[in-house]
């Protein structure tokens, strides 16, 4: 299992990158998109696009994922384009948002 700080630095430059990741949640395997990371509701989560792997739920979705549930982290080459339109138009509120995909820091481009 990875380290947190691992994965800490694995999912900033997956952010920084717009790469797909491979990760194992709650002992099945995903492919998602990362978009936003941080701490929400006091837990430190992504909140990512799945677009593979297995689900409960319809597939492509959006997912929130406690990063101390993820297991078998890694980097993909492929690319995704970057924010997608967020159905509410309203992002998430965040305790702190560490990044977001698009963003400097968690703070956006304009």
């Amino acid at each position: 299992m990875p380290e947190a700080a691992n994965i800490d630095e694995l999912l900033r430059a997956a952010i920084g990158q717009k790469r797909l990741v491979q990760l194992v949640y709650n002992k099945k395997p995903r492919i998602v998109e990362p978009h936003d990371y941080g701490v929400h509701k006091g837990s430190i989560k992504l909140l990512a696009y799945q677009v593979g792997g297995f689900s409960t739920g319809p597939l492509p979705n959006w997912r929130w994922l406690e990063l101390n549930r993820i297991t078998d982290f890694g980097l993909l080459d492929r690319t995704f384009p970057g924010r997608r339109p967020n159905p509410s138009g309203k992002h998430h509120q965040w305790d702190q948002l560490f990044l977001r995909v698009g963003s400097v820091d968690g703070v956006e481009e304009e």
